[in-house]
């Protein structure tokens, strides 16, 4: 059973929607710099009992960016808006939703903005708002500093400016991100390849440009949530799993041993084991 990808207007934009299995829906939401294909190890070993949807979000990968070049528009509720959108689209009411990184900030706005599209939630890296100030604070700046450096008008032009420069700042954070290290040898030209199409490194920066703004604290997410939290990622410390209790009440959250950033990459038979758990249970 292979995985196809299709095209799908949504919310005024074509996005490209990776596909495999029928079952249970489950949309697969990536993070940055990634797009559908970080799913690819994890999907073959869930597509037996579940009808995986995993698109490309705005701005990245083969979906479009609109609007183009550098922007402050790209929102975390344009982005779940556009979800929702595709969501209707596909016909699919009742969904689970599996995120890393930026796309478990885009899972919450979802959920809290489109009450009854998120039936549960899984969760890797999940920043959420009791993190807070301490991006910066306490020296965690040397790990997150290129959420800054995003922001800045020479980011796309020095990491773009060759397949050597994209090469070495991608290597830096996927395999950088990674406790195992060896973890994109097999498909890590696949990542740069996807960053070089036009637009797609821009697109990326959008978000960290579009979201560095203050945004009212929302009321708890109340629906079946399990967030997975890895123990060696320098990015989200698990000492930040602390404040997760106040903003999730029906919350199932433990420390992922001996995984980094990335641990759909790093250990995908156990990351899709852990997944496959907590959507069948009753």
């Amino acid at each position: 059973m292979p995985i196809t990808t299709r095209m799908v207007h949504a919310n005024g934009i074509n996005v490209r929607v990776a596909e495999m299995g029928s079952g249970a829906p489950l949309l697969l939401l990536h993070g940055w710099p990634e797009f559908w294909f970080t799913w690819a190890k994890i999907m073959p070993l869930l597509a037996d009992q579940f009808r995986l949807i995993a698109p490309d979000l705005r701005g990245f990968g083969g979906s479009d960016k609109i609007p183009a070049g550098v922007s402050r528009e790209i929102t975390t509720d344009l982005h779940a808006a556009d979800m929702n959108a595709l969501l209707e689209v596909l016909d699919l009411r009742d969904v689970g939703v599996v995120a890393h990184d930026i796309g478990a900030l885009i899972a919450q706005a979802l959920i809290r903005n489109h009450p009854g599209r998120v039936s549960k939630f899984f969760a890797f890296d999940c920043p959420y708002p009791g993190i807070g100030k301490r991006w910066i604070e306490g020296g965690q700046i040397r790990y997150s500093w290129y959420m800054w450096f995003h922001q800045t008008k020479l980011a796309a032009e020095l990491v773009g400016h060759s397949r050597e420069t994209m090469a070495i700042y991608l290597r830096f954070v996927l395999q950088g991100g990674s406790q195992n290290k060896h973890a994109f040898d097999d498909n890590f030209e696949a990542f740069v390849d996807n960053m070089l199409v036009p637009g797609n490194l821009q697109g990326g920066f959008n978000w960290y440009i579009s979201t560095a703004r203050p945004v009212p604290v929302a009321g708890p997410i109340t629906i079946p949530t399990r967030i997975l939290w890895p123990q060696k990622d320098a990015v989200f410390p698990v000492a930040w799993m602390d404040r997760l209790g106040e903003f999730f009440t029906d919350l199932d959250a433990s420390v992922n041993p001996g995984v980094g950033h990335f641990p759909h990459q790093e250990q995908p038979e156990a990351s899709a084991a852990a997944i496959r758990g907590f959507f069948t249970q009753r």
